[in-house]
């Protein structure tokens, strides 16, 4: 009971993952979560090496490695089928240090549970910050409807339109609507063989994956009106992607009735002043809202929890360690924000002779060499914690994180 105290507003994967990084450093944590229980959408994350290797940190990465389930070739295709580039899956995981691997949300928020306490988590308990405390002065305070809670250290992980963050920094006009919508589902394999895709078109994408489990996931988005929703999304997913190649209908088809999720996409270009404000922090989508073009939300959601606790450990100075967690997290989500952003308004266009020239630079480097391709996710993808971990005394030499300073984790082009 003498350990310090850490109050996490939300259980997505960022607040989980903070949680028990900041439980295995020494922290007495409590998660808050307003919804009734932690069953996650029905829908897949893809996880990148640099997910994987800050979940090394807490003993989770070979867990979700030994997930993957791409092998061979894969790549980006036009509606008609045709291929745009194609990358190979063992060339990717060279690259980068680990596969790309896919999981069930449920899956990866199972792992992370399990690394809880008990007693930590609060489902149906709705929080709100009282006062963000100042670092070396006064706690934090949190209201919940069981009354008021005092902690040594505020999260907020209540997403893209949190709470938390409005509290921290009302002047912020927070995120704005990308232009875009998507869908997501999962559904039974298709009984004959594909290769992962993602497929672009005019103003709209459509990504095939497959589950270890034997399962497809898959997702879609096209330019829409924030807003917009259809009476029947499977029906519409149909109407827009109907015509595309093998096997996007037979996917739709697949779709139970009312499987089919959608949400609008919100992104937060104009980034925070910091992450932080007295004792209360912020990470994932609370932080940084981006729009999914680089599959790296969750992903950068990982990093920030791994890097909050290497940065707030018991004991030390709680201002500099979130002064040093803000200035390792604020350029490179950042700099991950826009990225994300420039390939959202590539996916977007839709005059024909913008996207054939879209298509054919896309063709063109992939003929120059598969490499040019991934050099995409170079600065996101390699990303490693800056600590050792358990991993570095595995035997893999393909999966041994090195420690790297703080100064290379900011080298993400911009």
């Amino acid at each position: 009971m003498d350990a310090p105290r850490a109050v996490v507003i939300g259980s997505g994967i960022g607040g989980l993952t903070a949680a028990v990084a900041l439980h295995r450093s020494g922290w007495r944590v409590t998660v808050l979560e307003r919804a009734g229980s932690l069953a996650p959408v029905g829908a897949g994350i893809g996880l990148a090496p640099n997910a994987q290797r800050a979940l090394d940190v807490i003993g989770l990465g070979d867990t979700i490695r030994s997930l993957a389930a791409w092998q061979g070739e894969g790549g980006m295709r036009r509606p008609d089928g045709r291929w745009l580039s194609r990358t190979d899956s063992t060339a990717a995981a060279e690259r980068f240090g680990g596969p790309l691997v896919l999981v069930h949300r449920a899956t990866l928020i199972d792992c992370l549970v399990s690394g809880l306490p008990g007693s930590s988590l609060r489902t149906g308990c709705p929080a709100s910050l009282v006062d963000p405390g100042v670092a070396g002065g006064r706690p934090a305070t949190v209201r919940t409807p069981d009354g008021t809670i005092e902690a040594d250290l505020v999260v907020g992980a209540d997403g893209i339109h949190s709470a938390v963050r409005g509290a921290l920094f009302p002047h912020h006009p927070g995120p704005s609507y990308a232009g875009f919508t998507t869908w997501r589902v999962v559904v039974p394999a298709p009984p004959e063989p594909f290769a992962p895709h993602e497929t672009w078109g005019r103003g709209a994408l459509w990504g095939t994956q497959p589950l270890k489990d034997g399962r497809i996931y898959a997702y879609a988005a096209a330019a829409a009106p924030a807003g917009e929703r259809a009476a029947d999304e499977r029906a519409e997913l149909l109407r827009r992607f109907g015509d595309w190649h093998a096997p996007v209908p037979e996917i739709i088809t697949a779709a139970r009735p009312g499987g089919v999720l959608r949400n609008d996409v919100y992104e937060m270009t104009r980034p925070l002043p910091s992450h932080h404000r007295g004792r209360t922090v912020l990470l994932g989508d609370s932080a940084h809202a981006m729009a999914p073009t680089l599959g790296q939300g969750g992903n950068q959601a990982i990093e920030d929890g791994i890097v909050l606790a290497h940065h707030a450990a018991p004991g030390a100075d709680l201002g500099a360690g979130l002064a040093a967690y803000t200035a390792d997290r604020l350029p490179r989500t950042t700099a991950v924000v826009r990225k994300a952003a420039q390939v959202g308004r590539l996916m977007r266009l839709t005059s024909a002779p913008a996207v054939a020239a879209r298509d054919f630079a896309m063709s063109t480097l992939s003929r120059l060499g598969p490499g040019l391709v991934l050099r995409t996710f170079d600065g996101i993808a390699d990303w490693r914690p800056p600590q050792h971990t358990y991993a570095a005394r595995t035997k893999d030499a393909q999966i041994r994180p090195r420690p790297v300073s703080m100064e290379e984790n900011r080298d993400v082009p911009r």
